[in-house]
């Protein structure tokens, strides 16, 4: 169901966009930035991975899809066509969507869905961005297979503050199930146990030679001697954080999620899903008489079933078949070396690229994020904990999703029945939260939101629970960037953990993970008016309701409002 589109909506739509165009035609006031067109025709297509061909929805009949390059100051129009008989939504991942918050895309949050043989055109600018980030579907777990790079360039005469590459190669982590992954996800959901794992990881969608029947679906890069290659690492993995390391070569880190950062040089690096990271790959100086692998594995410290594989492709100096090295990866639990390498990141903190870290904080925050259950319907057989059905939550609210969008019931305040806005600021019985868990492991459901007032500057600690085992949680923040001020294990201490805050060049993301028996501290100001969603990247804890919603009310100024929803927005 559709917000009705009164007289008054109407004109309000005529006002907003006759005074939107009269302000950029002032002296000064425009865009130097060009308008892209993509066309995504989203349809079925066969793919043969691991000797088992299966129909999979694609973007332009590609696996994974089409790369989206675009420039900061651009406005960038996707036409979405969808020949599939089920619903579908696309989402920017990290594109903050400043006076476009239509187009972000979470279903029945910022949109209803796209219906199967209907369209809809997300149009949107990107504006102060500049860096690697991803498109994906955003509804079930469709994004296993719905996946691309979003590459934003600098400004034309814009330099990047690190030796300008050789050349830059966009590389996806990402998952295959050999079965259909809805299927997979329906029976969970439907048993309550946990889903059925995936068959292989992939770059760039092939599993590589260290998979049966893979050897030539391997990804291989050429590189020259004597070159400085940009690698623009994506996961898009559903359910996995992976380990990255290329044998015998020093990555540099340079930019995480979009955001410049102090180099650093290591031989392995985290990336949890939702998270993208820039580093630079210099090459040999001369030819050597070996190639070798580029390989990811898992890091999970969960105690159910997970897929312990590794995936591999090839950086070969030339086009002999060479003897491939091998590079050690850190055991799959390896919490130190996952902590190690996040801990080290810092932001560029530059005068041209400074870390606007609120100081001054007008609402703090303590949520509780981790699994818990819920009870098994009546004349009914559970496969979760003790009978019971897998669930997991937010400050013990596990998210439900309404029948409408969200952000449509906010902007024509039809609230009643699709959200409340009483979400717990804490948790509302407090526990040892790395402990002993409470004997009940229950949550509760809702359609809870916090609302904030336009530029509130925010201060949230999220805390891991013991609940079902101790786990990451990478989660990811719609529509704001936020600073990563701390972190550590066991339970957070407000007395003692702010003391050891970075106030000064704390790492920039969209997407950070909540360590594995501790907690994690973010700062952001809500600038962007709108309704956003903050989840777990990992798809079954969405799936189980690990999220909730921010709603970032209007501003004073005409910038700072909620715009009018498009015409062609998507009913439900």
């Amino acid at each position: 169901m559709k917000g009705p589109l009164t007289n008054s909506h109407f004109m309000s739509h005529v006002l907003f966009y006759t005074f939107a165009f009269l302000v950029l035609a002032l002296p000064g006031v425009h865009s130097d930035g060009v308008t892209r067109h993509y066309k995504f025709d989203v349809r079925l297509q066969n793919v043969t991975r691991l000797c088992k061909t299966r129909s999979i929805p694609t973007v332009n009949g590609q696996f994974p899809g089409p790369k989206i390059i675009t420039r900061e100051g651009d406005r960038l129009i996707v036409h979405v066509i969808n020949h599939l008989n089920r619903n579908i939504t696309f989402h920017w991942h990290g594109v903050r969507q400043l006076q476009s918050q239509w187009a972000d895309g979470p279903a029945y949050v910022t949109q209803c869905p796209i219906q199967g043989g209907q369209s809809y055109i997300y149009n949107f600018t990107v504006t102060g961005q500049r860096g690697t980030l991803v498109w994906h579907a955003h509804l079930s777990w469709l994004r296993v297979h719905l996946y691309g790079p979003l590459i934003i360039l600098p400004k034309k005469g814009v330099a990047y503050p690190f030796p300008q590459p050789y050349k830059e190669v966009p590389i996806m982590f990402g998952e295959w199930f050999n079965s259909d992954p809805e299927a997979v996800i329906q029976q969970a959901l439907q048993t309550g146990g946990g889903p059925n794992i995936s068959d292989a990881y992939t770059i760039n969608g092939l599993p590589g030679l260290l998979y049966n029947c893979s050897a030539k679906d391997t990804f291989k890069l050429n590189v020259k001697p004597s070159r400085t290659y940009l690698l623009r690492l994506i996961n898009v993995a559903l359910n996995t954080e992976l380990f990255f390391s290329i044998a015998n070569h020093s990555l540099t880190v340079v930019e995480t999620d979009a955001t410049y950062v102090k180099p650093i040089s290591t031989n392995t690096l985290l990336i949890s899903p939702g998270q993208t990271i820039n580093v630079l790959l210099s090459t040999y100086q001369t030819t050597p008489n070996s190639s070798f692998l580029m390989a990811a594995s898992p890091y999970t410290t969960t105690a159910g079933t997970f897929d312990n594989t590794t995936v591999a492709g090839i950086l070969k100096y030339t086009a002999k078949i060479l003897p491939a090295i091998k590079p050690t990866l850190p055991p799959f639990n390896d919490t130190t070396t996952a902590t190690n390498f996040n801990t080290r990141l810092r932001s560029l903190a530059s005068p041209s690229y400074p870390a606007r870290v609120p100081m001054k904080i007008d609402r703090r925050f303590f949520f509780t994020v981790g699994l818990g259950t819920s009870p098994c319907p009546k004349n009914a057989t559970c496969q979760g904990p003790n009978g019971t059905k897998f669930a997991a939550s937010v400050n013990n609210v596990s998210f439900v999703s309404p029948s409408i969008a969200m952000l449509e019931a906010h902007y024509y305040r039809f609230l009643k029945g699709v959200f409340t806005a009483n979400f717990p600021g804490v948790p509302l019985i407090p526990f040892n939260y790395t402990g002993t868990p409470p004997n009940n492991t229950f949550v509760n459901h809702g359609t809870k939101v916090v609302k904030l007032r336009f530029n509130t500057s925010v201060e949230l600690v999220m805390q891991d629970t013991s609940i079902q085992g101790a786990e990451s949680h990478p989660l990811h923040l719609h529509g704001h960037n936020f600073f990563v001020v701390g972190q550590g294990f066991g339970n957070f201490n407000p007395n003692t953990d702010p003391a050891r805050f970075n106030l000064i060049d704390p790492n920039e993301r969209n997407t950070v993970s909540v360590p594995s028996g501790g907690w994690v501290a973010i700062r952001w100001l809500a600038d962007n008016p709108g309704v956003w969603l903050m989840h777990c990247h990992l798809d079954i804890h969405l799936s189980w309701g690990l999220s909730m919603a921010w709603v970032v009310e209007d501003g004073a100024l005409f910038n700072q409002k909620l715009p009018p929803p498009p015409l062609d927005l998507p009913k439900c």
